[in-house]
């Protein structure tokens, strides 16, 4: 049995993570500050600290005793962290700094990062590999993303930290507090009968769901064992925004929405908006995603719009 950390653990990903590392036995300690993330998420057998990662002694203190830190705490909604220009520095780049100095300072040798495809920026219609080049995303998150797979791989060779980086697609589930899937599922509770797209709806991206993003991650650990391992955490192919908008429509049970384009190629500045992955390096060590993207999306669509139809505050 193993001792984790997971930060951003009472966030829609981490809350994932949490539930499968306790029921493999594991002992598991969650981080959060609840900026995004829910209390309720997080199951009674983690412990629980509120606290901000610009915090480094609070960092230092959730992290002593660690075997592994799971770090998935970040401002995941992009165009935020555009209209505030240093949330993606603070939240994203020096709180990844403050886990990695804490593990240094506290010998913690082992981290798992999540990344995104984000950090490709805005490529050729091509499925992108871990060493495509150069990288140069078009998104503050993208950039603080790949600032902190910088400051991981730092850290790695000058203080003996093991790391697994995984890039993700777009991810998808219950628990979601943002995206497509939750913005569609909101909107068509307050006006069953008009659906808002952004963009022109051919932006089209691989989703993955949570519960695959968990096996994936948890695979690459067992099975990848070099100073950093870096895979794409992906499905092949992807869906198109129009189409996810179909999806949330009928597992709304509804018929006769009314279905609006805001036009442009991007949903919001900083958007990319065609995304392809190749994942095919951590295939090559035995995992797949159970579900395609399309899959993926009804899945999920189906969990968010009875998650969105029970709460009251959404």
């Amino acid at each position: 049995m193993s001792r984790c950390l997971v930060t951003g653990g009472a966030g829609f990903i981490g809350s994932h993570l949490v539930a499968r590392l306790l029921a493999e036995g594991h002992s598991v300690a969650v981080f959060d500050d609840l900026s995004l993330g829910r209390r309720e998420h997080v199951p009674a057998a983690a412990r629980f600290t509120q606290a901000d990662l610009l915090d480094l002694e609070a960092v230092e203190k959730a992290v002593d005793g660690q075997d592994a830190v799971f770090h998935l705490a970040a401002n995941s909604d992009i165009d935020f962290g555009r209209r505030q220009s240093d949330r993606d520095l603070r939240q994203g780049t020096l709180a990844t700094y403050n886990v990695l100095e804490a593990m240094r300072r506290r010998g913690v040798k082992k981290l798992v990062f999540a990344s995104t495809s984000a950090v490709y920026g805005e490529t050729p219609a091509i499925a992108l590999r871990e060493d495509y080049g150069p990288l140069l995303p078009i998104s503050l998150y993208g950039a603080s993303k790949l600032a902190c797979e910088g400051l991981i791989s730092a850290f790695a060779h000058n203080y003996g930290v093991q790391a697994w980086i995984y890039r993700f697609a777009n991810v998808v589930g219950a628990n979601a507090t943002h995206g497509a899937i939750f913005d569609f599922a909101r909107k068509l509770k307050k006006d069953p009968k008009r659906l808002e797209v952004l963009g022109d709806g051919t932006q089209s991206k691989p989703y993955l769901l949570a519960s695959d993003v968990v096996d994936g991650m948890l695979f690459g650990f067992s099975h990848a064992g070099d100073a950093v391992n870096l895979f794409n955490l992906a499905c092949e192919g992807g869906t198109s925004v129009a189409e996810i908008a179909r999806i949330v429509v009928e597992e709304a049970g509804l018929s006769g929405v009314a279905v609006s384009y805001s036009g442009g190629k991007r949903g919001w500045v900083g958007d990319v908006p065609f995304v392809r992955m190749d994942p095919a390096k951590l295939a090559a060590l035995g995992w797949k995603a159970r579900h395609d993207s399309t899959e993926a999306v009804r899945l999920a669509a189906r969990a968010v719009v009875a998650q969105v139809a029970q709460s009251a505050s959404l």
